[in-house]
């Protein structure tokens, strides 16, 4: 025995091919495993893997090959587009995006009518939704239809990310939390009045707004009633300033549709720009500081007549404007010499199906980005408008919005399929995408899957006790516009009025309708039940109790017959 138990034992295993399928269900060793998450393996599960992309062209020889392979690597990594990740909370296409300052929270809207929000903090790699739909005209009274309205523009505050300006499809704006509550809803104003001055809101739809750049209190939008109004989030009631484009094209009578406005200042808060585009082709420059009588600079065919200017912006120091036109042109203009654009390139345009296409410069203007009719994102020069980056997106589908956020370093695109992509790189950007990759999947339960667990005939376990009324989707409460219950299992409630189909009692019409025994009762009689206190204690003619004369009336019979009376001609 002893020799025996001296002996090595040889434990046999089992053989399998190189590339057999059955070795990834073998254990690779015994005992307690570590579970934690190979976040390298994560994020580089999220690497974009497309085509070279097309940059700037350059005359290179057929030598220099692999310079040029390299040259394209540095672009790429210059930018963060190596990563992304796939947000399909939407069922139609992304018109806007927004991001608090400290990039914590994200909102999108859709032509869906729903604003969908996404927090960064509790999102997986295997959890990637949104946690809470909100739609901004969805109303509280369940007898009253709900209106749907398409998402315009979404935008938090500059400098707080507590409320963000919701814009949709309405000529009423709405300051919402970042919770989804709507804490003002401003004024609509009268469609009657001619004189947009004497109107205190917008009378038409809204298509775009922005906020201040140094007041949280401010925020104004651009309105197809020819206006742009300027806001007090503390005041509902009414505008602060009114600002009345008048157009001088042909045939307007004097007005347009302002289609995008753009509010700039350069980071210490002075030489504040407020700059507009109209329907009609101009693009209009006011001082930010008011008063905003008149225009500083105005150019009346920046681009082509009715073509639909949804892109604008201000650089950060607020000397340099961009333009994306409906006319499949993007320009370049000068604040202090607003007359003619110093570039122009030509760029396709989706406007004509998509108004809400923007333009945005990069948080240091070191570059301006936007989307287009083929799903590619368009990194320009800021200088000369040229493709440093040219990358594709949604192949095939229209990029529609795109928006750079400063602190995340983070670039977020939506599209016409309804995706949203967080684009990052982990070498240049910041939480965001780049924190939901780094934490662990969420772990599965084998109960978080119903078909184990539940009877899907019915759609409860056959164990659980269930109060009734308890489970979400069976007590439907309220009535109809027409007074019919909601609840099918409660009968309709009968209205308590005398003008029911059913005869109501006389008890109940006695008691609770008043004057009811009037009904039957004859008017002169219930008239001289007050002759004798009319004649002790006049009401009226109290002056002249004295001096009345008194009231003789003719005693006649039925049988005899009144003095005759003459027949007048008509």
């Amino acid at each position: 025995m002893s020799d025996s138990d001296g002996d090595d034992y040889l434990v046999e295993q089992p053989s399998l091919a190189p590339g057999d399928p059955l070795a990834s269900f073998l254990p690779a060793s015994f005992g307690q495993k570590s579970k934690e998450a190979n976040i390298a393996a994560q994020i580089e599960q999220t690497r974009r893997q497309v085509e070279k992309p097309a940059l700037k062209k350059k005359e290179i020889d057929s030598d220099s090959d692999d310079d040029s392979d390299d040259d394209s690597e540095d672009e790429t990594e210059r930018f963060p587009v190596t990563h992304e990740i796939v947000l399909t909370t939407h069922e139609r296409a992304v018109t806007s995006i927004a991001l608090d300052p400290a990039g914590a929270r994200m909102v999108t809207g859709s032509l869906d009518s729903t604003l969908k929000f996404h927090d960064f903090s509790s999102m997986t790699p295997t959890t990637l939704r949104a946690f809470k739909t909100v739609d901004p005209w969805e109303s509280k009274k369940a007898s009253k239809n709900t209106e749907l309205h398409p998402i315009q523009h979404v935008e938090f505050s500059r400098l707080s990310g507590s409320v963000f300006l919701c814009i949709t499809a309405h000529p009423q704006a709405k300051i919402m939390s970042r919770d989804g509550d709507v804490l003002t809803e401003f004024v609509k104003g009268d469609m009657y009045l001619r004189d947009m001055n004497n109107t205190k809101g917008h009378v038409g739809e809204i298509a775009t707004g922005t906020w201040h750049p140094t007041d949280q209190n401010l925020c104004v939008t651009a309105g197809s009633d020819s206006t742009l109004r300027i806001w007090d989030v503390n005041n509902k009631r009414s505008q602060r300033d009114v600002i009345v484009f008048k157009s001088r094209a042909a045939g307007s009578a004097g007005r347009t549709r302002m289609t995008a406005v753009a509010w700039g200042a350069t980071p210490q808060g002075n030489n504040r720009v407020l700059v507009a585009a109209a329907l009609d082709g101009s693009l209009v420059m006011y001082s930010g500081n008011g008063p905003f009588h008149r225009p500083a600079a105005e150019v009346r065919e920046a681009h082509r007549l009715d073509s639909w200017t949804g892109g604008i912006d201000v650089s950060a120091d607020g000397r340099m404007v961009v333009t994306r036109g409906g006319d499949g042109l993007i320009k370049l203009w000068d604040t202090r010499k607003l007359k003619e654009p110093l570039i122009k390139v030509e760029h396709p345009s989706t406007s004509d199906r998509f108004p809400m296409t923007n333009i945005k410069y990069a948080p240091n203007s070191s570059a301006i980005i936007t989307g287009s009719a083929s799903g590619d994102l368009h990194i320009l020069n800021p200088g000369n408008l040229r493709p440093e980056l040219v990358t594709p997106i949604t192949p095939g589908v229209p990029l529609i919005v795109v928006d750079w956020h400063a602190k995340l370093n983070q670039i977020i695109t939506g599209s016409a399929n309804s995706e949203t992509h967080v684009l990052y790189n982990p070498d240049l950007s910041n939480r965001g995408a780049l924190e939901v990759m780094s934490r662990a999947p969420k772990k599965r339960h084998v109960d978080d899957n119903p078909e184990f667990t539940m009877d899907q005939s019915v759609g409860i376990s056959g164990d659980s006790i269930i109060t009734p009324g308890a489970m979400p989707g069976t007590k439907r409460g309220g009535v109809t516009a027409s007074g019919k219950s909601r609840d099918p299992m409660r009968p309709q409630v009968q209205q308590i009025t005398p003008f029911m189909r059913s005869q109501p009692d006389a008890k109940h019409i006695s008691e609770n309708i008043p004057l009811s025994q009037m009904l039957h009762e004859d008017p002169r009689e219930a008239l001289l039940k007050y002759a004798d206190v009319a004649k002790k204690d006049p009401m009226f003619t109290g002056a002249w109790k004295q001096t009345q004369p008194v009231t003789q009336y003719a005693d006649l019979s039925d049988e005899e017959d009144g003095p005759d009376r003459k027949k007048v001609k008509r």
